[in-house]
């Protein structure tokens, strides 16, 4: 059902449409058994108009049944474009900090099985709408053949569905087990693939990572999907023993209870053994259906909304400043497509902002803040601290990717919101020290930035390994530190005034890390960009116009450097 109410959500015209000529084609169905009933039993050769009235029909059954399996099949694969398409903009108009929470594993889950388990299910609706309309057919046509007949067809439904109902809510329970299981075998797999090198080092690792985590959540999903499709199976075996019971009845009991002629008879049969086909055919679609529900299910439960709206309540914040009028009193809101004038700014303030969150280990909470901080265009900024300070959150909080919890953050006079944070992001290029190499410069025309960016590949010495045509890198498969130098790039075409680098020079030799500080970011202050810099490397922190220190998510320095102020 939740399938259904989905796809008619996305299109009620179009479903009803092809619902209406799949109801059509089942009814022609039903009609053609009733005639090749009524022309069987016959004596002498049919009439001519039954003849024609037979060919008619099969012409309506054949057209309609093509028109609705098509349409239901471009209406279907329609809806899970826009699903996949509608999630993919849900995940970019969520904030990070839930999608953090909720985790890679689970997303690529959402996204892969999930959305394959609602194609799947879409896929079979068209014939799951002729075969429910050919047995409706079926049943008008038995019960004018005798109303006695259907009753007996109504109450071996009805023990049938109330006898069926465990088998398939047990049946239902165990796919969403498995489903819930398969959360968990993604991040094994995930493991698996980024922990290789580590695992073909470690034989005893390796084998204990296989029996102990991989295997044992597999196993887990197996036994899951081995419990709910057995009792799916219990189902269908049940419906064909319940089918041939109605059918022995009619052969052999009925005929002692009520009086029917032998063509009567033949006609109750012929229509039973077509039903069979239809009646089977929906039996076997509950595990897809079903499949198909849990889906939809686990999306919801991620709040990632289905509903036409894009971005509606993904971008919440839980920003306090956002109400709290007496910090300062801020302009008119800013959308984030509001036109962007990035010289024009003059202060960026973080004012009285925290962040507080779990640690990987889930058994403390870790706050930095609270963090009161005024920047000026082109300052170059080091931000400095041990591991575990609050250096990486910090970089989040300045970039607007995370919404401070209490106080706020403001560009001149204007308050960051919900409302106005993309807006405010587009101020900021950063390169985190997880970052993701793009196959392709987003968001570059070929023809104007090509020349630029050859100039950069050259000044990165990375031209005789890397070119870019249309766009496109002809290869990402480099060292991290060469990677690293081609985000560099795409920041440098960005041309963005405020840039983060998050121990951008940790992976490069020493060479290049020294033309980094000394040169690059030399390059980027005299264009008038703003600069924070996340290091560790203290040879460099003369460098900076301001040192930042964290220690423990708090600020224990700000000034400008000196080997006393800097020490660890």
């Amino acid at each position: 059902m939740d399938l259904i109410v989905f796809l008619f959500k996305s299109s009620w015209k179009s479903l009803s449409i092809a619902l209406f000529t799949g109801v059509i084609s089942g009814g022609c169905n039903a009609g053609l058994i009733a005639l090749i009933s009524r022309a069987a039993v016959q004596e002498g050769s049919p009439s001519g108009a039954i003849a024609l009235f037979f060919i008619a029909l099969g012409v309506v059954a054949l057209l309609t049944a093509m028109l609705s399996r098509i349409l239901l099949i471009r209406f279907s694969q329609a809806a899970v474009f826009e699903l996949q398409m509608r999630l993919s903009r849900q995940i970019l108009a969520t904030e990070l900090k839930p999608l953090e929470t909720i985790g890679l594993p689970r997303l690529l889950v959402v996204l892969t099985d999930d959305v394959q388990a609602i194609a799947t299910a879409a896929g079979v609706v068209p014939m799951l709408i002729i075969n429910t309309a050919s047995a409706a057919g079926c049943m008008l046509y038995i019960s004018w053949l005798s109303w006695q007949v259907l009753a007996l067809v109504a109450v071996l439904t009805l023990v049938a569905s109330v006898s069926c109902r465990w088998f398939l809510v047990t049946g239902w329970r165990g796919l969403n087990e498995a489903r819930e299981y398969q959360d968990r075998l993604f991040q094994h797999f995930r493991t698996l693939i980024d922990g290789i090198k580590e695992l073909k080092l470690h034989p005893i690792g390796q084998q204990d990572f296989l029996a102990a985590d991989l295997s044992q959540t597999a196993l887990q999903v197996k036994s899951a999907n081995e419990r709910g499709m057995s009792q799916f199976a219990v189902v269908d075996s049940w419906g064909k023993f319940i089918y041939f019971f109605a059918v022995g009845l009619i052969l052999f009991a009925l005929p002692r209870w009520i009086g029917i002629s032998p063509e009567t008879r033949f006609g109750y049969l012929l229509t039973f053994t077509y039903v069979l086909g239809p009646m089977e055919s929906l039996v076997n679609k509950i595990p897809f259906l079903s499949r198909a529900s849990i889906a939809l299910k686990k999306i919801k439960a991620l709040g990632l909304s289905l509903s036409n709206d894009q971005t509606g309540n993904a971008r919440t914040s839980d920003a306090k400043a956002s109400t709290d009028s007496t910090i300062v009193e801020s302009s008119p809101v800013k959308s984030s497509t509001a036109s962007l004038t990035p010289d024009s700014w003059h202060q960026l303030k973080l004012k009285g902002a925290t962040n507080t969150y779990r640690t990987d280990q889930g058994d403390r909470e870790f706050t930095l803040g609270p963090i009161n901080l005024t920047v000026h265009p082109g300052e170059l900024i080091f931000i400095i601290g041990g591991n575990g300070s609050g250096k990486s959150t910090l970089a989040k909080l300045l970039t607007g990717l995370y919404a401070p919890q209490a106080g706020a953050l403001y560009l001149d006079d204007q308050l960051i919101t919900a409302q106005n944070q993309d807006w405010y992001r587009q101020h900021f290029s950063a390169i985190f020290s997880d970052f993701y190499l793009f196959e392709r410069l987003l968001g570059f025309s070929a023809s104007s930035d090509g020349r630029k960016a050859q100039a950069y590949l050259e000044k990165l010495q990375l031209d005789h390994k890397v070119s870019i045509t249309q766009g496109r890198f002809s290869t990402t498969d480099l060292s991290q530190g060469q990677r690293k130098r081609l985000t560099l790039l795409s920041a440098y075409l960005e041309d963005r005034p405020i840039y983060l680098f998050d121990e951008w020079a940790a992976d490069q030799d020493p060479t290049f890390k020294d033309i980094f500080y000394t040169q690059f970011l030399a390059d980027l202050k005299a264009k008038g960009k703003t600069l924070f810099v996340i290091s560790h490397d203290d040879r460099y922190f003369h460098l900076a116009d301001r040192i930042i220190k964290l220690d423990y998510g708090s600020v224990t320095l700000d000034q400008a450097p000196t080997p006393q102020a800097y020490a660890r």
